[in-house]
């Protein structure tokens, strides 16, 4: 009952803009459903096996005038606390563009952070790195975005700190740099990051993400070095991604991926990779789309990870395979 009334309020809402100003709006519902089997040191994790429903995405996109659009993604079937209903909600943004250079944005948005595997939306994922499975990635702020060239694009943010889930603290803040471009086949999604951990206190990423577009085959390599006061050194807390990707068909993507995570520090700052952890995940896996508007789409893959994980609540275990097969659907729901 609740989701037809929400369902019913945005296609009352959409319809009644568009009758009177005219505007472009687009409501879809994105979903996903698997079976999965969950095995650490070749005991099945009971509570991790069977099938499961992933994700239950409501979207929706628009533009006010030639100036302003908006965007919103809520989760329908993630559980809020403490009543928040925007804890559901992954981003909720007006943005305004007074020229073809300048863009304005604000709401709850993506911190920006670079890296093609932290950049692709959850429903597009099955594995990966430690990072991605603790990073709190949506959160309020704002942006200021200048596009330089044809091909490249230059945004800061204010916003909420990430860190603040894990603190009682909500006055902590981040401020990111992100670079994205395209040139030739490579297109590069790099940043730099300050991060409040503590009140005053900061973490540094500076992540760089590659992609490199060769025919049917794609090639994605992210790496990302954190560091925090009286600690520049490289590689000591650090993660690595790669996935290659080939299509022989249009509609048939066979990759493979891995992750490495590590963090030889004593520092107490990183919440994400703790002090101590060294993770390695590799997989592979396939995907069909059998309908010609790629709206759905079939999946199967296998990951193993060993190494250790010092966080009580990682994800990702030593001796651990994950199973997984499913099937994703993006169905548009309204389009003027």
């Amino acid at each position: 009952m609740r989701l037809f009334t929400l369902l019913s309020a945005v296609w009352i809402g959409a319809a009644t803009m568009i009758a009177q100003e005219g505007h472009v709006v687009s409501v879809a519902l994105e979903a996903r459903g698997d079976y999965q089997r969950d095995y650490v040191d070749g005991e099945a994790v009971k509570s991790d096996c069977g099938f499961k429903g992933k994700f239950l995405n409501l979207r929706v996109d628009g533009d006010i005038n030639e100036h302003f659009s908006y965007t919103f993604r809520h989760r329908l079937n993630k559980t809020t606390f403490n009543s928040e209903f925007f804890d559901a909600t992954d981003w909720l943004q007006l943005e305004y563009r007074p020229d073809e250079h300048w863009s304005l944005s604000g709401g709850k948005q993506v911190v920006d952070i670079g890296g093609w595997e932290y950049d692709r939306a959850p429903i597009d994922l099955y594995f990966c790195s430690e990072f991605w499975n603790q990073i709190p990635c949506y959160q309020w702020g704002a942006r200021v975005a200048y596009k330089f060239s044809d091909n490249d694009r230059l945004g800061f943010q204010f916003c909420q700190s990430p860190f603040y889930t894990f603190t009682p603290n909500n006055d902590i803040y981040a401020y990111n740099l992100m670079w994205t471009g395209k040139h030739g086949v490579w297109k590069p999604l790099w940043s730099v990051n300050m991060m409040e951990w503590r009140q005053g206190r900061f973490i540094n990423y500076i992540a760089l993400g590659n992609a490199f577009d060769l025919g049917k085959v794609r090639i994605e390599l992210d790496f990302m070095n954190r560091a925090s006061s009286h600690q520049t050194f490289l590689f000591k807390d650090c993660s690595v991604m790669g996935e290659i990707a080939y299509r022989p068909i249009d509609k048939l993507n066979i990759f493979a991926h891995a992750t490495y995570d590590v963090n030889r520090t004593d520092n107490e700052c990183d919440w994400m990779v703790m002090s101590g952890t060294e993770l390695t995940r590799i997989g592979a896996g396939i995907e069909y789309y059998p309908l010609k508007k790629y709206n759905v789409r079939l999946h199967a893959n296998y990951c193993y990870t060993w190494g250790t994980n010092t966080n009580p609540d990682g994800l990702s275990l030593n001796r651990q395979s994950l199973v997984d097969v499913g099937v994703t659907w993006k169905v548009s729901i309204f389009k003027r």
